[in-house]
């Protein structure tokens, strides 16, 4: 039971690393590696590594070598691989980062220039010359780098740089020949790949082989699919090869680029791939002749979809059919060079006859066109096909031949002219079509378009094209999917000019004028016409005024008018509203007693109106809300608060009216304050005393001051006590509030000449002392 135990242990762990690449930096030399693993050929000769460069792991490691596919599901059995890292960390799986660094391991500054880059580090070259007895020569490549980070945005913008620098030995300039397939492109991380959701769109995807996961047989995030390099050369002349990959900017996540074993061969250009996605496949009947010539003494094998083409030994072939041609040039007897290309026809435009239709505004027949407005009918609105050009005939559109100078502006120059349409595809591929030249015979008649003057009846008024427009629209002769243009003038219209848009104003043409109309549909040219403009007088009313309406002579009313100027009031008609709302009268004159903005609209025969505002303010004789009274002192005042409606004014006694609510200086006594409405709606009087105390009375019989009493005294105040005191506090006498007041006697006797003391006490308790004097 143990054995078998360790037995199942060793199957499963074989079994796990036979799925996976594995590497070898010790086995084969860099000459080796060139000469009998990528090369492997007789064909190619004088094969010799020049210079070799990779990091330095203590010789542990290398970052370039040999590497076999062991089983697993890597493209290439086997091959040469160069890395920015160490080779044991291209074995798969890829479960661990590639992330190496070494001493002193520079980048390449010809990899820096050709790719236009900077900040290299991490280089590993392998450079060699070799001779080839062909004139082109291709190897086989996938390349493969930790910086491909699915669903991650630096995959947009971050990746390794490599190349495959080829010059002759005797020149110094290199040509880059790691490129995307049809491109000057170089491949990169960031030139090939699936996208990145939210982050960049796919580039190149065809060329993206695949992300890769835990269980990848490489121990990278993602590889390209298998690309091919190529390059042309002199035969039997010395070049020089730089295979060189590095880091960019700094060491991290590392990549890889595999090389095919053996692949590095002889080739036969046959010229790019014809394919319709590039735009430069074959079109219908058209032909290639595929040319093989290599120098010596060789001899020719073609195919068609990988069937050999019976009696086609010559070094060219005639395509006349799509596939996939491929021939094989044994050179010299010994040595065999392989080329192939694909080959697509792409369809001929698909393109339909058709009428052009434009206006003829004389009606001799003949007119101006833009022959490009007959594209859309051509070509059924297939945006993939397009008009190239017009001719007179169809062997010059065939040809490509004298094509018409101005189609945009072409003049016919018979009824019924046929020209000829020459359409391609982006493929280049041609088809002629047929375009009738016809003009439009559509009779529409507009009745006159009445309008109302503006402001003064001066026969000048502002027409709005868009209620035009829906008028055109609305005529039975006219689809109401119709464009129509409007002009002020016939010589407008046939040069197109001067369109009118918005609005027109016919101030050239007071009261009568003529708008020149054009119709298309769906931008053929569908009729023109003209229509007759006419301005109709508006009512001429008052200029808007203010009236007012006293409140406190309500329900008396008052009459408001419409304020015709002329004309028969009854060829009117009338509608009032208050503040908005319809008051449901239709006389030119109504009677109201409310406050308001009334407005009445005045409607002539023609339907033309005019609107006129009355504003109705109010106005009301005034509420007395207080009256303040300062009295018993040296400046008495009087001030009256109001409210109402009403702008006030102010009168005391007989005085003049004053915008002030209060009046100084006032005598004691009593008075009379008047308040009168400015508008007229009234005058209010209200009644006010004013407290005050005689300083000195002179009681002689000569019927003047022979009485001392206090003035003003309001007459509701009927329970104020007055006493009069001598100089020493004497209770001299005691008085009424409205008696006759005292008389200078004292039980009978004539009081002398000297100042007495009063004390007033009303019945609120307040009261008021001073003094006053006697004189005889």
């Amino acid at each position: 039971m143990k054995q078998y135990f360790i037995i199942l242990c060793v199957f499963v762990s074989s079994l796990t690393y036979s799925q996976n690449v594995i590497t070898d930096s010790n086995t084969y030399s860099a000459q080796e590696l060139i000469e009998d693993i990528l090369i492997d050929s007789n064909c190619i000769t004088d094969v010799v590594v020049t210079n070799v460069l990779g990091g330095n792991f203590n010789g542990t490691d290398e970052s370039y070598g040999y590497f076999d596919a062991n089983g697993s599901t890597f493209p290439f059995q086997n091959g040469v691989v160069l890395s920015t890292g160490t080779l044991a960390n291209v074995q798969g799986p890829n479960t661990s980062l590639s992330d190496d660094n070494a001493p002193g391991w520079v980048g390449d500054t010809d990899l820096e220039n050709i790719l236009n880059e900077s900040n290299t580090i991490n280089a590993t070259i392998l450079e060699f010359n070799f001779k080839a007895v062909a004139d082109q020569i291709s190897f086989r490549y996938i390349f493969a780098s930790e910086e491909y980070q699915e669903n991650n945005s630096n995959t947009c913008q971050y990746s390794d740089l490599f190349g495959f620098l080829i010059r002759k030995e005797t020149d110094n300039n290199y040509q880059n020949i790691a490129l995307v397939p049809g491109t000057q492109t170089p491949v990169k991380v960031t030139t090939v790949h699936s996208g990145i959701p939210g982050a960049c769109q796919p580039i190149n995807e065809a060329y993206f082989g695949s992300w890769n996961n835990a269980t990848a047989p490489i121990n990278f995030n993602g590889q390209t699919a298998i690309l091919t390099a190529t390059a042309n050369v002199i035969p039997n002349e010395t070049y020089h090869v730089k295979l060189v990959i590095a880091d960019e900017q700094n060491y991290r996540y590392d990549s890889a680029v595999f090389l095919e074993a053996g692949s590095f061969q002889l080739s036969t250009n046959l010229g790019p791939n014809l394919l319709i996605a590039n735009g430069n496949a074959l079109c219908t009947n058209q032909t290639i002749l595929l040319d093989a010539t290599q120098p010596g003494t060789n001899t020719y094998r073609w195919f068609e979809n990988g069937v050999e083409i019976p009696m086609a030994n010559n070094p060219t072939y005639l395509v006349t059919n799509a596939g996939t041609y491929s021939v094989e040039v044994t050179i010299d007897g010994t040595c065999l060079s392989y080329g192939e290309v694909i080959i697509e026809v792409a369809p001929d435009p698909i393109v339909f006859n058709t009428t052009l239709i434009s206006c003829d505004y004389n009606l001799d027949g003949f007119t101006t066109y833009n022959l490009f407005d007959a594209e859309e009918a051509v070509t059924n609105t297939d945006n993939s096909i397009f008009i190239t050009d017009f001719y007179f005939s169809q062997a010059e559109a065939i040809s490509g031949t004298n094509p018409i100078p101005s189609p945009t502006s072409f003049d016919n120059t018979s009824l019924n002219q046929i020209v000829y349409a020459r359409v391609t595809n982006y493929n280049g591929c041609i088809s002629v079509a047929e375009v009738t030249l016809n003009f439009a015979n559509n009779p529409v008649v507009f009745p006159s378009y009445p309008a109302c003057d503006e402001d003064i009846n001066d026969g000048v008024t502002t027409y709005n094209l868009n209620n035009m427009t829906a008028f055109v629209l609305s005529h039975n002769n006219v689809p109401n999917t119709a464009n129509v243009s409007f002009y002020s003038s016939q010589a407008d219209l046939e040069n197109q000019v001067n369109e009118l848009t918005g609005t027109y104003e016919n101030t050239n043409s007071p009261y009568f004028d003529n708008l020149y109309v054009q119709i298309t549909d769906n931008g053929i040219c569908f009729a023109y016409a003209s229509i007759y403009l006419t301005v109709n007088p508006s009512p001429e009313l008052l200029p808007d005024e203010e009236t007012l309406y006293c409140l406190n002579l309500f329900p008396q009313t008052i009459h408001l008018e419409t304020g015709i100027l002329n004309g028969n009031p009854s060829d009117y008609t009338y509608q009032w509203q208050l503040d908005g709302v319809d008051l449901m009268q239709n006389s030119e004159q109504i009677l109201i007693n409310q406050a308001g903005i009334y407005t009445v609209t005045v409607t002539n025969n023609d339907g033309c109106f005019k609107t006129r505002t009355i504003t109705v303010n109010a106005s009301n004789t005034a509420t007395i809300e207080d009256i303040y009274v300062t009295e018993a002192s040296n400046n008495n005042s009087i001030t009256i608060t109001v409210s109402g409606e009403g702008d006030y004014e102010y009168a005391l006694d007989n005085g003049y009216f004053q915008d002030s609510n209060t009046f100084t200086n006032v005598s004691a006594g009593y008075h009379t304050v008047y308040i009168q409405d400015k508008n007229g709606c009234g005058i209010i009087p209200v009644d006010v005393s004013v407290l005050g105390f005689p300083k000195f009375f002179t009681p002689n019989g000569d019927g003047y001051n022979d009485h001392w009493n206090p003035v003003g005294l309001d007459a509701m105040e009927t329970s104020v006590k007055v006493n009069i005191f001598n100089r020493y506090g004497k209770l001299i006498k005691e008085l009424s509030a409205f008696g006759s007041g005292w008389d200078g006697t004292f039980k009978g006797e004539l009081l002398p000449t000297d100042d007495y003391w009063f004390v007033i006490t009303f019945s609120n308790g307040m009261e008021y002392r001073g003094h006053f004097t006697l004189k005889r």
